[in-house]
């Protein structure tokens, strides 16, 4: 298990945010995409064992699909975090599909609570 956290990520204006702590050290991180290595992050140390991480996202990574940026320790290859991306007209499709899956779902659960409902009085 990593010795550092990421927390209050955020994806904003293209960039990958959020601040990770642990050990007062500063931290040697590595970001990839499949078997692309996007470099680290950028650090700014804002207290002891606190720094505020910033990675723009390449232009070039967005694309159809969904695609996992994951943030490592570069020494050790311990994860840190991920952060998945979906984008494009084909992720439409599987979108609506689990929509309308969870809609019959959610009408037979409605179905069987109201025959309980009514059954039970």
């Amino acid at each position: 298990m990593s010795r550092y956290r990421l927390t209050e990520s955020r994806l904003r204006a293209g960039r990958w945010e959020g601040v990770l702590t642990g050990p007062e050290e500063r931290p040697e991180l590595a970001v990839t995409l499949r078997d692309r290595d996007l470099g680290a992050p950028d650090l700014e140390a804002r207290g002891p064992g606190r720094w505020a991480l910033a990675l723009a996202i390449p232009a070039d990574c967005l694309a159809d699909g969904v695609h996992t940026l994951l943030l490592r320790e570069a020494a050790g290859g311990e994860k840190l975090a991920s952060l998945a991306i979906m984008a494009g007209a084909p992720l439409e499709d599987d979108v609506r599909a689990e929509l309308d899956l969870l809609r019959a779902e959610l009408d037979l659960l409605k179905r069987a609570f109201r025959r309980h409902v009514a059954e039970g009085r």
